[in-house]
């Protein structure tokens, strides 16, 4: 069907000498006409191309990234966004790529509108604490919208790049995070073909509902800014072992009921929100609600990268005035290690301990995308 393509045919001989599905991240050159005003000077789009081949050796789906990162240079972006799915014995796939999964287009579209049961997820994703290390965030994204996501991501910790999972909609299946070594780990777990068919499949969460129906806990009302890389959060110092507090951004209001069981002296956590746009060139809006550890007991520090603490929770309960119903949940214990099984999101979107924490936390965290107040795309041209 194609061009002569060595690597394509490497990938189907190795799909169909093994009787599996393959999906591979490559690079996809194509002609363009002279006439059109966007067309490189070599004749040729260049894209971020994702491939899958069937047991078959046949190429049954390809896929163009759309949502390319700043330093994707090297690549154009598509006229018009993809919604790639294919059909397997074992469930409906959808496939997008990296800096995809923050974005209404492909990935919510997949999920909400195409119902697919698992996404594909060739990465290679940064790891940014506290919100956006790679398996926390790729298994609150799963979580959050209630399907199964197979993250393969790039293992350079040079450039740190490491975290790769099988996350579900209950949680991690299997994952893997070494910031330490180049070395690598195959994964397997078994998922749910269908999990939207599963007993065990969430219920609907109304993310707003708990924390709209409170009012603002009295004495308990100091608060300062604070830096989260470029984002300028609105935090509350816990000062107390056991409490109720509220911290309030733009429409966001944020509630924690916590108990610490053994807090360190040396240690200071807060709980934060933001409310705006995140991102230096390419803007998109979150609405964050966090409880976090700070790296020193100086407050200035809040926000700042951190993977090791020492406090435990008896109990945590953490909500939000939520504008949208497009919120990940995330939980990180010390040594960048995710709370398995250990928490729970109720109907009322309260992110909730269920029996303690088993290990130090160094953030939960309710992070939310409102996708219509993102504004215009900087870069991408128009058909």
């Amino acid at each position: 069907r194609f061009v002569p393509a060595p690597v394509q045919e490497r990938l189907s001989c190795m799909a169909k000498d093994n009787s599996i599905y393959v999906v591979a991240n490559i690079g996809d050159k194509k002609p363009c006409n002279s006439s059109d005003p966007s067309c490189p000077s070599d004749g040729r789009y260049q894209y971020n191309t994702d491939v899958v081949f069937d047991p078959e050796g046949k190429l049954v789906a390809r896929y163009h990234k759309y949502n390319l990162f700043r330093g994707e240079t090297q690549f154009n972006y598509p006229k018009e966004p993809e919604a790639i799915v294919f059909e397997t014995p074992f469930g409906k796939f959808g496939i997008f790529t990296c800096f995809d999964i923050l974005f209404h287009e492909p990935a919510v579209v997949l999920v909400s509108d195409l119902q697919v049961d698992t996404v594909l997820f060739p990465t290679a994703w940064m790891n940014v604490l506290p919100f956006l290390t790679a398996v926390e965030f790729h298994s609150a994204w799963a979580m959050g919208m209630g399907v199964n996501l197979l993250s393969a991501n790039t293992h350079n910790i040079n450039m740190s790049m490491t975290g790769d999972g099988l996350f579900t909609p209950e949680g991690p299946a299997a994952y893997h995070y070494d910031s330490g070594t180049e070395e690598g780990r195959l994964l397997m777990a078994e998922l749910s073909a269908h999990p939207r068919l599963s007993p065990t499949y969430p219920p609907t969460v109304n993310w707003s509902s708990y924390a709209t129906s409170i009012k603002k806990f009295p004495g308990e009302n100091e608060t300062f800014s604070g830096a989260v890389r470029r984002d300028i959060f609105t935090f509350s110092e816990l000062r107390h072992e056991a409490g109720n507090y509220t911290v309030c951004q733009g429409d966001l209001c944020c509630h924690l009921v916590y108990q610490m069981s053994n807090k360190s002296k040396d240690e200071v956590y807060v709980l934060g929100a933001f409310d705006g746009l995140h991102g230096s060139l390419i803007k998109y809006h979150w609405q964050i609600c966090t409880l976090l550890k700070c790296k020193s007991t100086d407050l200035n520090t809040c926000g700042q990268p951190v993977e090791t603490a020492q406090t435990k929770f008896e109990m945590i309960s953490l909500s939000g005035t939520f504008g949208t119903n497009y919120v990940f949940p995330e939980v990180l214990y010390s040594g960048v290690q995710l709370a398995l099984g250990e928490f729970e999101v109720l109907r009322d979107g309260r992110l909730k301990s269920k029996h303690g924490t088993s290990k130090p936390l160094v953030t939960a965290t309710l992070f939310g995308r409102l996708y219509e107040k993102d504004p215009p795309h900087p870069l991408r041209t128009s058909p």
